[in-house]
């Protein structure tokens, strides 16, 4: 193909993977809220600490105030500003990002991370800590217990990883540069 049929198709194509990053992100958004909304009002979780779902899986309700894995949690009531200030500013610079790709997993794998970054920012404004409930064990080992926001963010940043790992192993061997 011309490289003017390609060009033709690159805004069609920047149209996509934002419809792709805008479906992503409400899609997230809406089943980490709605997962949160029943855990604290239809199973009552916070009254019941913890339900157990199947023999590595729990339903266990934390309030985290940190950040991942509990890390910075001795901000006290500065963290609830602090993280909300900077989850909006990764989201703000995530929405720039996504409105230049061209890529469709790209687009997928940053609409996964502003919902679920959006999604804990709600929950801080909301209850002054984030809603996990999420808890895997086995074996005598307990993981930390996290939400549908957390994965979310997790698969996204996975998904760009591998993204950009592959993108360079492809550009290196076919001796373009970047």
């Amino acid at each position: 193909m011309s490289e003017a049929v390609l060009a033709a198709g690159a805004p069609r194509l920047a149209w996509r993977c934002r419809a792709i990053g805008a479906a992503l992100f409400l899609l997230v958004l809406l089943l980490d809220q709605g997962s949160k909304y029943w855990i604290l009002y239809g199973l009552d979780l916070p009254d019941r600490v913890s339900v157990p779902v199947l023999p590595f899986f729990n339903l266990t309700m934390v309030w985290n105030h940190a950040i991942t894995f509990g890390m910075l949690g001795g901000l006290a009531g500065m963290g609830r500003i602090v993280f909300t200030a900077l989850a909006l500013a990764v989201v703000l610079v995530l929405t720039i990002w996504l409105a230049r790709t061209t890529r469709p997993w790209v687009a997928g794998g940053l609409g996964a991370v502003m919902g679920g970054a959006i999604g804990n920012v709600i929950d801080r404004l909301h209850y002054g800590a984030v809603v996990d409930f999420v808890h895997l064990h086995a074996y005598g080992h307990s993981f930390y217990v996290f939400n549908l926001a957390d994965a979310s963010i997790d698969c996204g940043v996975a998904i760009l990883l591998f993204d950009s790992l592959t993108e360079r192993r492809g550009l290196a061997e076919t001796g373009q540069r970047r």
